[in-house]
């Protein structure tokens, strides 16, 4: 938080800055002098205060060289809007090698493995034994592969509740949305029932896809692609039953926010030793009873 701020600082102001600092920001508008028609971005009646903020990561503070009110351009109503001018370097990132993959696994189709054989057999030139090099045979193979089942585009397959995805389902929601927009723009009871009924198709194939998929996940299960499968869906199950996935702040003893990795840790440190280390109330109480009861006798 910087110096030029408007005014004293209310309840909703502390959150901000708390929120600042937990996260390790700025409040960039707090770090340039200017006068007070510059720094009030909200007006009503007689009310001039500062509630809208721009925050940057605290690293990022030296690329920003000016920050103010824009007089004159309202936003919203009783509101102004808030600039700032800065410099950002672009970095080259460096693109990974993307590795292609043949989609080997749509040989399970009956009507694709039956075109790979037409294929393969036309490009081995009709021969019923495969030729002594193999090298050049297996050349042939993976080429025609390529050819007839496609290839993948190379990208990390993402950990999705949604494999289960066929192309059923997306044309039925494609269509749905259709209906939906046709519904928005022209509210007849045809519209309506139309785009009902595709809600209820699409119920119907989400259902069917997902049995179906689960039906062939358990009879791969054996399989080493099976088992890929289960840990992909287990690992998303996981993430998704998290509210938080991470824990960044703490509070000290004080109510100081730490930001710090090391703070952090050594406050979970204090706080466990402490913890494990206090004693239990209903112990003590029954200590002091059995000294009391060993006085009075």
């Amino acid at each position: 938080m910087g110096k030029f701020g408007v005014k004293e600082r209310n309840l909703e102001g502390q959150i901000v800055v708390d929120f600042a600092k937990r996260m390790d920001m700025a409040v960039v508008n707090t770090y340039f002098q200017k006068r007070e028609e510059h720094r009030v971005t909200y007006k009503s009646g007689g009310r001039r205060t500062q509630v809208d903020y721009i925050l940057c990561r605290r690293g990022n503070l030296k690329e920003i060289s000016d920050c103010k009110v824009v007089v004159g351009e309202s936003v919203a109503r009783q509101h102004r809007m808030v600039v700032c001018r800065m410099t950002l370097m672009v970095c080259k990132t460096k693109r990974s090698k993307i590795e292609k993959k043949t989609k080997w696994w749509k040989l399970k189709k009956e009507e694709c493995c039956e075109e790979f054989r037409q294929k393969l057999r036309q490009a081995l030139g009709g021969q019923v034994v495969l030729p002594d090099d193999w090298e050049t045979t297996a050349e042939v193979i993976r080429e025609t592969g390529r050819k007839v089942l496609g290839v993948s585009s190379g990208r990390r397959k993402e950990d999705k509740e949604t494999w289960w995805w066929n192309e059923e389902v997306q044309d039925s929601i494609q269509r749905k949305r259709l209906a939906k927009k046709k519904w928005d723009m022209d509210r007849t009871e045809e519209n309506r029932q139309e785009y009902k009924e595709l809600q209820r198709r699409v119920k119907r194939e989400v259902s069917k896809a997902k049995q179906n998929a689960y039906d062939e996940l358990y009879t791969r299960l054996d399989t080493r692609e099976g088992e890929k499968d289960l840990y992909r869906l287990a690992r998303q199950r996981d993430r998704d039953g998290k509210d938080v996935q991470q824990v960044r702040v703490i509070k000290d003893r004080d109510g100081r926010v730490l930001t710090s990795e090391e703070s952090v840790q050594r406050r979970w440190k204090e706080y466990f030793e402490e913890l494990m280390n206090e004693e239990n109330e209903r112990g003590k109480k029954s200590r002091r009873g059995e000294l009391c009861g060993t006085e009075s006798r």
